[in-house]
């Protein structure tokens, strides 16, 4: 019985031990590490910290291109929300295309929000919506190129419409990761993030941080990126839209993906 008991003990302090990363060691994460505050929790990825060239040559809400140095790492969802991890934190499923798998859409940039704030105050973790620089610098994972994969569109890399194909969204992680292990960054669904609308990136935040003055610019709109499954052209890593803060649009499959700030 004493064997016994000290085996159980010795077990129990082990499996303490191997639970400690997901209780949140933060700054023993290095970067590419996975992980999920609890079970339903998305599951995160660590993205290193880094500069890039952010912007592009296409419309003028891209220009000017201009250098962004993220002196941070931090944790973003390694797959968009799906429909199963919103339901677990809000109890009701709002998806047009229903499937435990697929992206959470037809959600507001407040209901994104709120979610945010509850799985928050569910974990005591510090998750929030991503900055735009942060979205792109994880959506390039160090390419200059239009896309992750390259300067093609490819419809073996992404989920977006094509004549005969399944015209809605697909299950998240269908296709390959980039090069910082994250899925879905162009096409599926177009994601939401923290920032105010600007028309132009002039006097744009250059610190990875998110860009929320008025000034300039329009609050009651919010930045949509990555495109959508419906419209292929505007897959581009440097692509931008914006949609009101409190609308709910189907045609555009609005979802999003999640961050959280690592403790240092």
């Amino acid at each position: 019985m004493k064997s016994g008991f000290s085996y159980a003990l010795l077990t129990l302090g082990l499996l303490s031990i191997l639970m400690l990363p997901l209780a949140g060691c933060d700054d023993t994460m290095a970067p590419g590490a996975v992980f999920k505050d609890c079970k339903t929790c998305p599951e995160m990825v660590v993205i290193p910290a880094g500069s890039f060239k952010m912007g592009g040559k296409g419309t003028r809400d891209e220009k000017p291109v201009h250098e962004v140095k993220i002196g941070y790492s931090f944790a973003v969802g390694k797959y968009e929300v799906t429909q199963a991890e919103w339901e677990a934190v809000m109890g009701k499923n709002p998806s047009e295309f229903k499937g435990a798998k697929r992206p959470v859409e037809k959600v507001s940039w407040n209901d994104a929000k709120s979610f945010v704030k509850k799985l928050s105050a569910q974990t005591g973790k510090e998750y929030r919506l991503l900055s735009e620089s942060e979205w792109e610098y994880m959506a390039r994972a160090v390419s200059t190129t239009k896309y992750p994969w390259g300067d093609e569109i490819d419809s073996f890399k992404a989920k977006y419409k094509i004549k005969g194909s399944d015209r809605s969204k697909g299950p998240v992680g269908s296709y390959s990761a980039n090069a910082f292990g994250v899925h879905d960054t162009a096409g599926n669904v177009a994601e939401l993030v923290e920032d105010c609308w600007h028309e132009t990136y002039k006097d744009a935040p250059t610190d990875g941080s998110a860009w929320l003055s008025a000034s300039g610019g329009n609050c009651e709109k919010r930045v949509l990126r990555g495109g959508d499954w419906q419209h292929p052209l505007f897959r581009r890593s440097a692509n931008r839209s914006n949609t009101v803060a409190s609308e709910r649009y189907f045609t555009f499959g609005n979802g999003f993906r999640i961050a959280r700030t690592l403790t240092q």
